[in-house]
């Protein structure tokens, strides 16, 4: 079919693939390229990506977006990128790497994270919106500065991956505020690298990129042009981080509404007009585009407490599993379970938390356990809401996406521990359509994104309401949940 229009690419950088989303002017997606971006693990916590494997991914997922679209008419008008968020990776003098690119489930600098925020973590999250946790580009920092000072010396610049890729596609070295204020680096306030952070990192402002708006564009270079199969000049957009770009995505940006996404780990989001955590220091703070923030919280442990329980009692099938779970009465008949498999981020932010079953009985089988697991993972999450309130953000609704939710168990005990209907929608774009739509308010299509009008988003295709039996019980055994925590942590340290 030939259609005449234009697009815009919207390239998310992703933690294990890198996807190009084409979206036209109606701000529609019309296509999706996907290529793997491999994420390697080793020892001591190591989780990396190779920065030339990761750039010639994106330029091949590009080129054939772009022939893509040239052989349905379409013309692209410009680039946009989304990224994982809190990567790392030092350059040398000439942008060569001079490391693999850290990706946020490195967890090397666990020790020195645990230092920093034992010693100022309350005063650098305020500060900076983004918690004192190995995840951190700061904590990396810190970690490398300690414990490889001769690369740290030799490094010129330290980045973020996107960073890395639009550098390749620009000739320009910066990073967009929004990548930058999950580094733990940004002061969130005055939108500048903040010094304490930089004291703590062991960096100064000078060998780290500069600072631009999400919405600033660049021209492309001739060579990547050329091999890419578009103009010299087309508008590079610097773009934003993918949690923030997700809840533009599914059109979680108004006031009040939350973007909630359960895969194998999950988040819970909330958009409003101004920088600032809670008092308890439990949510993020990052920059969206436009005056807007981002507020909410990231749990490492989702979808994957299933997939543990299905494997470890005998290897079961997961869905079999979940539909013996179902028959269980919410509460689990008294059994509490933490389900911090893989540490813990919010709101905890405790890389070191342990999972634990209490309350554990005869009467109680692997069904029991497994939806005693999947009610600690609702129960987390809605923690996470707690949080976020108390930051001043109020939720009303929220607009939830991912794999996770096609269990109607999950949906149901995730409605029921945050005590809202869910408004589950497709996403299968992503954070390359939430960039994409960003890439057009940087071209002049809207004056604002608030702007983008309603129809921009798919309609939920059903709503899970929260059973009042399973609200109270929840809501009655948080408390004690919290309580386990706190004394496990205790326990284990």
């Amino acid at each position: 079919m030939n259609e005449v229009g234009e697009v815009v690419l919207g390239i998310d950088l992703g933690t294990t693939s890198t996807k190009v989303v084409a979206v036209n002017a109606a701000y529609r997606p019309v296509s999706t390229v996907e290529r793997p971006a491999p994420l390697r693990t080793g020892r001591d916590g190591e989780a990396v990506h190779d920065p030339a494997t990761v750039l010639a991914g994106a330029a091949d997922a590009v080129r054939e977006s772009v022939e893509q679209c040239a052989r349905r008419g379409l013309t692209v008008r410009g680039l946009s990128f989304s990224a994982a968020l809190h990567t790392l990776l030092a350059l040398d003098s000439s942008g060569e790497p001079l490391t693999p690119a850290l990706s946020w489930a490195d967890t090397r600098a666990a020790d020195t994270a645990r230092r920093l925020r034992a010693e100022r973590g309350a005063a650098l999250h305020r500060a900076t919106g983004t918690p004192v946790h190995p995840m951190a580009p700061m904590a990396k920092l810190a970690f490398f500065a300690e414990h490889e000072p001769e690369l740290f010396a030799r490094t010129a610049a330290w980045c973020g991956m996107k960073d890395y890729v639009l550098s390749r596609f620009t000739g320009r070295l910066v990073t967009d505020l929004s990548c930058a204020s999950a580094t733990g680096l940004l002061d969130i306030h005055t939108a500048d690298w903040h010094r304490p952070a930089l004291e703590a990192a062991g960096v100064v402002g000078e060998r780290l990129p500069e600072l631009v708006s999400p919405t600033a564009a660049f021209p492309l270079l001739p060579g990547p042009a050329a091999a890419l199969g578009l103009p010299a000049g087309l508008p590079v957009v610097a773009g934003a981080g993918d949690g923030p770009l997700a809840n533009l995505a599914v059109g979680a940006t108004a006031p009040a509404t939350a973007a909630l996404s359960l895969g194998t780990s999950g988040a819970l989001r909330v958009v409003r007009d101004r920088p600032g955590v809670d008092d308890r220091c439990r949510v993020f703070c990052y920059h969206l585009a436009d005056g807007l923030w981002v507020l909410g919280g990231a749990v490492s442990n989702a979808g994957v407490v299933a997939q543990w329980a299905a494997d470890s009692f005998g290897g079961v099938d997961v869905a079999d599993l979940l539909k013996e779970a179902a028959e269980v009465e919410p509460g689990s008949e008294g059994l509490t379970a933490l389900p911090h498999l893989l540490g813990e981020r919010a709101p905890w932010w405790d890389p070191d938390a342990r999972g634990a079953l209490v309350g554990l009985r005869r009467g109680h089988g692997r069904a029991h356990m497994t939806r005693a697991m999947i009610e600690g993972v609702g129960q987390q999450l809605a923690l996470v809401r707690d949080s976020v309130v108390a930051a001043g953000a109020p939720i009303a609704s929220v607009r939830a996406t991912g794999g996770a939710l096609r269990s109607s168990l999950w949906a149901e005990i995730v409605a029921a521990a945050l005590d809202m209907p869910l408004e589950i929608t497709d996403d299968t774009a992503g954070s390359g359509f939430g960039a994409a739509l960003l890439g057009w308010r940087a071209l002049g299509a809207v004056p604002h994104l608030s702007a983008l009008p309603a129809e921009v988003w798919a309609r939920p295709h059903r709503t899970v309401r929260p059973d009042p039996v399973a609200v109270r019980r929840m809501a009655r055994s948080r408390p004690r949940l919290e309580r386990c925590y706190e004394l496990l942590r205790d326990l284990s340290a």
